[in-house]
Order: C-alpha cells, then sequence, then structure tokens
C-alpha cells in the first residue's frame, strides 16, 4: 500500500498558496484493507474513504472510462492493479495531475510543473474530452489564477471548442453547472471564467443572452465591479444578468437553478436598476414612491439594500450618494405614524389614502433638496 498526496494540494503548495483541502490517493490497497485500518467508506460510486483520525478523504486509485454523454456517464475501476500514473491520467489539467510521496517527492508524470512556471493551464490527455463539465473547471481555474498570469493553453482552448461543437456542453446537467457558476463568481476575476466560456462558445449554449458583445461587455464591467466587495452570489449573479431584460434575466436566472432570492434580486436589479438611475437624475415624489412601492423596500429591508449596492456597479451606476438618498428616501417614508392618522379619524381605505399622502409630502421635501 502505497499513499500519495495529489491535486490541488501539492498545486496549491508550490505555488506558495494557502492549501486548504487535502485529498490522498491510495495504490495497491482494496477497500477492505481500508477498513481493517480504520477507515470509513463514503464513496458509493468508487472506493473513498475517511481517515478515522484526520478524517480527510482517501481514495484508492482508480480509472475511468466513458459510457455515454455529460457528466454521469462513466463506469469506475479501482483494483490494486491500477498505478499512480494511471490514476492522475484521468485528471483534467496537468497542474492538478501531480503526487507527492511520503518522502515529500514530488511525482510529475505529465510536466505540470513546468506548466506551473509558464503559466499555463494544459488539459492532461484527450480523455479530457470526455467530460464537460472540465471546461467550466477549465475557466474556473484560470479566473482564479488569473491574478497570477495563468491562461489557458491553445490546445487545450481547442480542444474545449471542439467539445462544445460536438454537443457535449448540451449535457451537462443545470445543477452542476450552477455550482460552477456560483463558485466562478467568487473566483478573484470572474469576468476571465465567461470570457473562456465565450471564446470556446460554451457560453452560447449555457447563458446564449450574454454571447452578443454589448451585453457581454456590460456584464463583465459589473463582475470587475462586484469582485473585490463582499457581494454576495446573489448580487453577482444579478450583475452578471443586468444588461439583460427583467423577464429575460429573470427566465435565466431561472434555468441556471438559482437560488429563489437570487432569481429575485436578478429580476429586480435588471428591471428596476435602471429606473433608480432615472429617479435620481430627476427626483419625483410620485415616481420615487412608486419605484419603492415595485421594490418592496419597506418590508425587504435587507434585498433593498443589495439592490442598491449592486446597481452601483451596473450600468444604472448609482453613486454613493444616489444610493444613500434612495435609502434615506425609504427611511422617511418607514416612519410614518400609521397610528397617528388613525388618531386623526382615518379609517380603513381613507387610512391608506392618508398614509400615502404623508409618503409623498415626505418625498417631495426631499427631491427639493436633492442629492
Amino acid at each position: 500500500m502505497e499513499i500519495y498526496l495529489v491535486g490541488g494540494a501539492v498545486r496549491d503548495d508550490l505555488l506558495q498558496l494557502p492549501v486548504k483541502d487535502r485529498d490522498w490517493v491510495v495504490v495497491g490497497a482494496t477497500p477492505e484493507d481500508m477498513l481493517t485500518k480504520g477507515f470509513k467508506q463514503v464513496g458509493a460510486d468508487f472506493p473513498v474513504f475517511l481517515h478515522p483520525d484526520s478524517h480527510e478523504e482517501y481514495a484508492l486509485a482508480r480509472t475511468e472510462r466513458k459510457q455515454g454523454h455529460g457528466y454521469h456517464g462513466f463506469t469506475v475501476y479501482s483494483a490494486p492493479d491500477v498505478t499512480l500514473e494511471d490514476d492522475l491520467i484521468r485528471r483534467d489539467l496537468t497542474i492538478n495531475a501531480m503526487a507527492r510521496d511520503q518522502s515529500g517527492q514530488v511525482v510529475d508524470p505529465f510536466n505540470g510543473q513546468a506548466d506551473l512556471k509558464a503559466r499555463r493551464l494544459r488539459h492532461v490527455s484527450p480523455a479530457f474530452s470526455e467530460d464537460p463539465l472540465r471546461i467550466l473547471r477549465t475557466a474556473r481555474f484560470a479566473a482564479r489564477f488569473a491574478p497570477l498570469g495563468f491562461t489557458v493553453a491553445e490546445e487545450t482552448q481547442a480542444l474545449m471548442a471542439r467539445m462544445t461543437a460536438d454537443g457535449e456542453v448540451a449535457h451537462l446537467v443545470a445543477e452542476r453547472v450552477w455550482q460552477e457558476i456560483q463558485r466562478a463568481l467568487h473566483e478573484q476575476a470572474p469576468e476571465v471564467f465567461f470570457q473562456v466560456l465565450r471564446d470556446c462558445g460554451a457560453l452560447e449554449v449555457l447563458i446564449p443572452e450574454l454571447a452578443p458583445a454589448e451585453a457581454f461587455n456590460q456584464a463583465m464591467a459589473t463582475l470587475s465591479c462586484l469582485a473585490p466587495t463582499a457581494a454576495t452570489t446573489e448580487m453577482r449573479l444579478a450583475g452578471l444578468l443586468s444588461p439583460l431584460t427583467a423577464r429575460i434575466a429573470q427566465a435565466r436566472a431561472k434555468a441556471l437553478k438559482a437560488p429563489n432570492d437570487g432569481i429575485q434580486l436578478t429580476a429586480l436589479v435588471a428591471g428596476q436598476g435602471p429606473e433608480a438611475a432615472c429617479i435620481v437624475h430627476q427626483p419625483d415624489a410620485e415616481a420615487l414612491l412608486g419605484w419603492l412601492e415595485r421594490v418592496d423596500a419597506w418590508r425587504k429591508a435587507d434585498r433593498f439594500e443589495r439592490l442598491l449596492q449592486t446597481c452601483r456597479c451596473t450600468h444604472a451606476a448609482l453613486t454613493t450618494d444616489q444610493a444613500d438618498w434612495l435609502t434615506e428616501a425609504r427611511d422617511l417614508t418607514a416612519r410614518v405614524d400609521a397610528r397617528a392618522l388613525m388618531a386623526e379619524g382615518h379609517q380603513g381605505k381613507a387610512l391608506g389614502e392618508a398614509i400615502r399622502r404623508e409618503k409623498l409630502a415626505r418625498l417631495q421635501r426631499l427631491s427639493q433638496t436633492g442629492h
């Protein structure tokens, strides 16, 4: 039995980056050997075990063979005769196909260290084409390591284009696509992720509405603006789809299997963001109150703040002063005292009308002061 540290932990250590997760490959062992040593089996599709003390994942060396379309079309073979190189060759990129033995020596059969030095993302073997999810993973690594100067190798970019042309991307399960997009939105350069997908044709399959240059450039500028902030996933998704109409943006967010909060914020940013920009440039009490009502500013206070924060980066381009002014409008109208109006004799429909009149009066005064 031989145990090797593999994948991202080796890569990040060589790049002198913090190592977050450590994965191990075990060569020359059976599931019975692992169970005898106290490991707990957790893998249903292939033998993966948790270490009894560290709880890190130890996988038996394995090979994979393509059997159908998409991410799930594989059969897995794992046995003591599978070598470390057999296991590493099935991986996606050379920088992820390195191992470190128990003496600390790096095992690098596919020149991953050379690609690290060249800042190159290159596929390990033609088997890359068997899993279309690797297109998204490669794009995500490009987004993560772009600040370090990494780019996708020409031959890998060409292979991804052929895979897309062959229809493999269309077979991806929406939930897996969303997982990769969600991660990519939080990488250091998320716009690179979508640029790589656009270059190989995959963006036109996954988010066709962003393929045209004008929409794409607007979306990437918004993502670049949001990237260094503490923006949530929902805000980043809304920013990505902000160049689209509210109806189309909402439909795409649903098709991507985004969470409901993300779908709602996406529709608001696309539909109400441009409205906010118009209102702050030409203040009008009636228009401002109608906008606050449409975005449900009083009941959805947290979402209202996320809407304003996102719109600072979209083509609506709200300034900090303008966003603060809209927040002040929300706060002023939220403080209208319904009980005081009831004490004056307003009830039922008349009470609602009185509340709205008072809100309008406050917004009229605010509009006159400007922002």
